[in-house]
């Protein structure tokens, strides 16, 4: 059996997405199975989690899904084909467990969330809580906007120094696990 690094991705339980970046997330579930780096996510089967997720098991990977009871019990949400899935009481312990057993970080394209997901890992990294590696996979620009914010943080002095001092960004998701330095 081959061993597995983790890396936990934040993205979208939306289906009314763009196709570029279901497909994004289709090829990165693809290069996670290839390279033996086990998906942990937040247990979904709707949006890019669930995207993920199946591309991940169409490879013969393996998928750890963290998901609260509440959200578990809400049909069709959960995807139930995990190899591993952790039920949790909160969105917070949630949070924490996907935090705990991950090697790394990838933000794909998601709503708030999302959002607030990698900036708590992004917070933890800048605190020096974790050294682990955090990667935005900005599709079609997606992230151009709050990089931008970043910078404007930065230079008006609310942030000493430059966000991306934290994380690195790549456009494609053939880029993804090098940066992370996961599956080589």
């Amino acid at each position: 059996m081959a061993s597995y690094r983790s890396a936990t991705v934040y993205c979208s339980s939306s289906d009314q997405i763009d196709e570029a970046f279901v497909e994004a997330a289709k090829r990165l579930g693809q290069l996670f199975a290839e390279k033996h780096v086990q998906l942990v996510n937040g247990g979904g089967s709707v949006g890019l989690m669930g995207v993920m997720a199946r591309a991940v098991h169409e490879h013969g990977g393996r998928v750890v899904g963290v998901i609260p009871h509440a959200l578990k019990n809400i049909e069709g949400v959960a995807y139930q084909a995990s190899d591993e899935l952790v039920l949790t009481e909160t969105m917070r312990e949630r949070k924490r467990i996907m935090y705990e057993r991950s090697d790394g970080y990838v933000v794909l394209a998601g709503g708030y969330g999302t959002l607030e997901e990698f900036l708590e890992v992004l917070t933890l990294r800048k605190l020096n809580y974790h050294d682990r590696p955090i990667v935005v996979l900005n599709t079609n620009g997606f992230y151009d906007d709050l990089l931008g914010f970043f910078d404007k943080m930065t230079d008006a002095g609310f942030s000493r120094e430059p966000a991306s001092k934290y994380f690195e960004v790549v456009t494609e998701p053939e880029s993804v696990l090098p940066t992370l330095g996961l599956g080589e």
